[in-house]
């Protein structure tokens, strides 16, 4: 971890000067923090005694989880026993001085601790405070405990994703966590909006952010055809074997489908009764896509997308995630960040966005679990050590070394 002095020379962000107190756990919360970090707020994360579970799962180096470190980036560490009465009138202190409250527990925790938005407000009434659970917090499903897995299939992506394959009877295995990204970018968009918010009215608000809803609200055309079925094929987009792999060939719109007619040199495609118009093709869509394999089959994967890019087709070879983030263009827009854990330096993907006049890149420090203790209650509320000492002996506060 580099130096405090070298932590606050960084160039100033969008969210400079303002603090974020951090609860979060596992994935959805933490990426949400991570995203303000990104941008330059002040994230204090208060871990359990035992830490963020997410400092155990591998990848790991040394005993440290580069999982951890991509979600953490860039937050300060402080590690308290929120059960432990102390710990929680430290909390309300540091709420006072603080300007949003992240939390990702199930619904009624923060208030049995005495720590949710009521409680809170009459600290700073104008305090945003954010809770991201997996159905929202109030409704007969409010209490569910969810991963992102179990929101893939309660809200019919699988299923969604499923109906697209051909000779499949059970929905895909996954490893992947997609609700719980989309929640954390939707809940730091919540953040961002609130704080607009206070700075017109001077009001503070809860964001409540359900992976539940953030689910439901990209399957757009599912949504729809829900209510309104569509009678009639639907236009999928399958790989196209190449000499050494695969491509995905999306000639959707006119142009894009004169353009592929040209490249493969199938002229007479633009003519055909078949293919002509949009409507035929998408009744007709398999054979195009059997009839533009047959070019594909003979060419490499590099020759398709080069060919029919310049063309103005859209196209791509099937890449692994490592040739992704090693690609000319992932190095041009600097996707990537490097950081170091203490076990050695490697690379975390940036926040998504980029702003002309503002960082929006990752820290390149990570904080061992409890190792802004000090710094947080001391420099920020003014503890002496002896105070500081005496929440260690309570076992309020765990020292990063007692662990």
């Amino acid at each position: 971890m580099t130096s405090q002095s070298t932590q606050t020379a960084t160039p100033a962000g969008v969210l400079t000067g303002i603090r974020v107190l951090d609860f979060t756990s596992m994935i959805a919360g933490s990426y949400c923090t991570r995203l303000l970090a990104d941008l330059r707020a002040e994230v204090i994360k208060c871990e359990p005694p035992s830490g963020d579970y997410v400092r155990v799962p591998p990848p790991l180096r040394d005993g440290k989880s580069a999982y951890f470190a991509h979600l953490n980036c860039g937050k300060k560490s402080l590690c308290m026993d929120l059960k432990h009465p102390a710990a929680r009138r430290t909390v309300e202190e540091l709420v006072a001085l603080s300007d949003v409250v992240v939390e990702n527990f199930r619904p009624g925790v923060m208030r049995r601790l005495g720590l949710d938005y009521p409680g809170l407000k009459e600290l700073k009434p104008d305090i945003i405070y954010c809770a991201i659970t997996g159905y929202g917090q109030t409704g007969p499903d409010a209490g569910r405990p969810a991963y992102a897995p179990i929101i893939h299939a309660d809200s019919g992506y699988d299923l969604a994703n499923l109906s697209h394959q051909a000779g499949l009877d059970r929905p895909l295995r996954t490893g992947l966590y997609v609700a719980d990204y989309f929640s954390g970018m939707t809940a730091m968009a919540g953040i961002q909006s609130a704080l607009l918010h206070r700075e017109r009215t001077g009001a503070g608000q809860v964001v409540d952010v359900a992976l539940m809803d953030t689910m439901l609200s990209m399957l757009v055309y599912e949504t729809l055809s829900a209510q309104f079925p569509v009678d009639g094929p639907v236009m999928l987009y399958s790989p196209s074997a190449t000499r050494d792999g695969h491509v995905i060939v999306m000639p959707i719109t006119q142009g894009n489908f004169e353009a592929l007619a040209d490249a493969v040199g199938h002229p007479e495609w633009k003519s055909d009764p078949r293919f002509a118009a949009y409507a035929d093709r998408l009744v007709n869509w398999d054979a195009l896509m059997a009839q533009l394999e047959r070019w594909t089959a003979e060419r490499s994967s590099a020759e398709c997308e080069d060919l029919l890019t310049a063309a103005g087709c859209p196209c791509s070879r099937y890449r692994t995630v490592g040739e992704a983030m090693q690609s000319a263009q992932s190095r041009h827009r600097g996707v990537m960040a490097e950081v170091d854990d203490g076990a050695g330096p490697f690379l975390v993907t940036n926040a998504p966005l980029k702003l002309s006049a503002a960082p929006s890149a990752a820290r390149p420090w990570v904080a061992e679990c409890g190792a802004h203790n000090r710094e947080v209650l001391c420099d920020l509320l003014g503890y002496g050590d002896d105070r500081v000492t005496d929440l260690i002996n309570q076992d309020a506060l765990i020292a990063a070394d007692d662990r």
